[in-house]
């Protein structure tokens, strides 16, 4: 029988007897396909599951508008459309915190474009800081293969020129420099807390 989580995945025992020469870039590579999305909430299971956070991916605020039932056991949702504008991906509590992120993918080579944010995530970062949540973005570089923990008070900054003018992204080289680096791993797949733990250090 499988058993399934709240967010539809199913449940997978941890692994425990991994070969030593059995390398992350090896498990990497198996996993090459899976979008930062799914390994983040791949990674979230497997972070509450041992007991060491409780992180979700928000539900997407939907209004259904007309459904067809084709057969009692089944029905078909034909017109819906968002009731309000969604804030960041994830949030939940890890040793006390509040965490607050959103995950991001680019394949631009040298700089993070922007428009990849929208005003309200942006407003509602800077709420969650104020409040003392810690905020952040994960950035995937397509084409590097590489993933930042990226703070939202470094994004600020950015947003802000953006709109007197400024530039309309963030270089890599700042990300590079100023972000966290997660290299990914076998489990979880994306040990994003790890660079969670140097912010709060």
């Amino acid at each position: 029988m499988t058993i399934r989580y709240p967010n539809g995945h199913a449940y997978r025992a941890p692994a425990t007897n991994h070969p030593s020469h059995f390398s992350d870039q090896y498990t990497n590579y198996g996993k090459r396909g899976m979008s930062l999305e799914e390994a983040l909430n791949e990674s979230n299971v497997y972070y509450e599951t041992h007991g060491l956070a409780v992180v979700h991916k928000k539900p997407t605020p939907i209004r259904i508008v007309k459904v067809d039932y084709p057969k009692r056991s089944a029905a078909v949702i034909k017109e819906a459309y968002f009731s309000t504008a969604s804030t960041t991906d994830y949030n939940g509590v890890y040793q006390g915190h509040y965490l607050d992120f959103d995950a991001k993918e680019t394949r631009n080579k040298t700089s993070f474009p922007l428009k990849n944010f929208h005003q309200h995530q942006i407003d509602h970062f800077r709420a969650c800081t104020a409040q003392g949540g810690i905020c952040f973005a994960i950035i995937k570089f397509v084409a590097h293969q590489e993933i930042y923990l990226y703070r939202a008070e470094d994004l600020f900054t950015f947003w802000d020129d953006q709109v007197k003018g400024g530039r309309k992204s963030i270089p890599y080289a700042e990300i590079a420099a100023h972000g966290i680096l997660i290299p990914p791993k076998i489990q979880p797949l994306i040990p994003y807390l790890k660079a969670v733990d140097q912010l709060l250090a």
